[in-house]
């Protein structure tokens, strides 16, 4: 049995005969007599994505799934291509499917890519990926208090808040989990 405490996104578990993937998560909501976390879910079984609550101490059944290394291959309009690395088997997926998961990929990149039933539906990235600064403002010297950050874009497209030492070019490591700063990283090509 899994809680809801327990869920994490590319969890898939079962509520009544709906087999769901969780494609976010949204939070956690604290009541008066309960403490509730918020979902951006998928229906295997339908396709239909919807937001859900559950209380912290509800129990699911844990669906067993594959899970496969496979390499982001490319992508075409909104469907991303991956390949089996052992197998080379190509396996696509709509964007929709993979949440908040293309913020972080880039061509050429391992992931592991999770099947129910031989079909592709959620994709598990490592908690801390490797992207680079291609847009943001210079820091101005003496221009802090505490930490400052500033808006910086990445060579997926997606916007993160940096520290203002942080220059365009130069690589981050980020939290895939929830979209972080972690630290500045020398990356040796």
């Amino acid at each position: 049995m899994l809680t809801a405490s327990e869920l994490k996104v590319g969890t898939v578990f079962k509520v009544g005969t709906e087999v769901l993937v969780v494609q976010k998560l949204e939070g956690t909501k604290t009541g008066r007599n309960m403490s509730v976390t918020q979902l951006r879910v998928k229906n295997l079984l339908t396709g239909v994505t919807a937001a859900a609550a559950y209380r912290l101490s509800d129990n699911f059944e844990e669906i067993l799934l594959d899970i496969k290394k496979m390499n982001f291959q490319y992508l075409t309009g909104d469907t991303f291509n991956f390949m089996d690395n052992e197998s080379f088997e190509q396996s696509e997926i709509d964007r929709e499917d993979l949440g908040d998961a293309p913020h972080y990929m880039a061509e050429g990149m391992d992931v592991e890519i999770v099947f129910y039933e031989g079909k592709p539906v959620s994709v598990k990235l490592p908690i801390l990926v490797d992207r680079q600064v291609v847009y943001c403002e210079p820091g101005i010297k003496g221009d802090t208090s505490g930490r400052a950050m500033k808006p910086a874009k990445l060579d997926t497209g997606f916007d993160i808040m940096i520290p203002i030492f942080v220059d365009q070019g130069e690589w981050v490591r980020v939290d895939t989990r929830d979209g972080s700063y972690k630290e500045r990283v020398k990356v040796t090509k």
